[in-house]
């Protein structure tokens, strides 16, 4: 409870500090954006929308595809995608390098969320060693800028992109295509990684938002007036 109590605090305390930040304001509508939280708010007529920023990644040692997605309500928007190509054969480089990539990435957009695929029995060890050591250095990269770091096996993210868990990588960048609205078919690890920021936008649960329209009010004056009257 008190963890929420600070959360909530910190929030207020956000949100009338970014009043001054307010993008725009046009006829009682109006933009704010949390800094801290990276939580974008659209204001109209007393209903509030929010933003998410999301970055999936599909790990691999040569190939790390990335891909991030703006989420507000039930609208998905493509940002950007592509791959991090390590290009050499020495295996501490390789990490190096998807650990600097996804930070130069984060850094330049920012997202507010990660997923990032789970790691698959491969036949061969030193294959899953390898691609086991690539997600661990993804993962550092994103939880060292402090994002919360989700995790979803293939499957998963195949059921909720395609609607089938056995989906071949086809018909996921056949659906990423269709969800985004993209005329050009990404490349299958940036299409894989994007699906995994699909798949955490569709898990994504109403906490986060809940404790925002909490700590605003909204909401809580609704809950007070019922208990007034079960009351009565």
């Amino acid at each position: 409870i008190k963890s929420n109590i600070q959360l909530y605090s910190q929030i207020i305390e956000e949100f009338v500090q970014s009043l001054s930040f307010i993008t725009s304001f046009q006829q009682n509508t109006y933009h704010i954006h949390l800094p801290y939280y990276n939580i974008h708010l659209t204001h109209s007529s007393n209903s509030y929308k929010f933003m998410a920023l999301i970055i999936g990644i599909d790990p691999g040692s040569r190939l790390t595809g990335y891909g991030i997605i703006e989420h507000e309500g039930s609208k998905l928007r493509f940002v950007d995608a592509g791959t991090i190509r390590t290009e050499t054969a020495e295996m501490p480089e390789r990490l190096k390098r998807i650990f600097a990539g996804i930070d130069r990435i984060v850094n330049f957009h920012g997202p507010t969320e990660a997923a990032v695929e789970q790691v698959f029995m491969a036949q061969n060890p030193d294959s899953a060693l390898k691609l086991g050591q690539a997600r661990g250095a993804a993962i550092a990269a994103l939880t060292n800028l402090d994002l919360n770091v989700a995790e979803y096996t293939a499957r998963q993210i195949k059921q909720s992109v395609v609607g089938y868990g056995a989906a071949d990588k086809e018909q996921v960048q056949m659906m990423v295509m269709k969800l985004l609205n993209l005329s050009i078919k990404p490349q299958q690890d940036a299409a894989d990684a994007l699906a995994a920021a699909i798949c955490h936008a569709h898990a994504s649960g109403s906490m986060s938002k809940l404790a925002v329209l909490n700590a605003l009010g909204v909401g809580m004056a609704r809950g007070r007036s019922r208990g007034t009257s079960r009351r009565r």
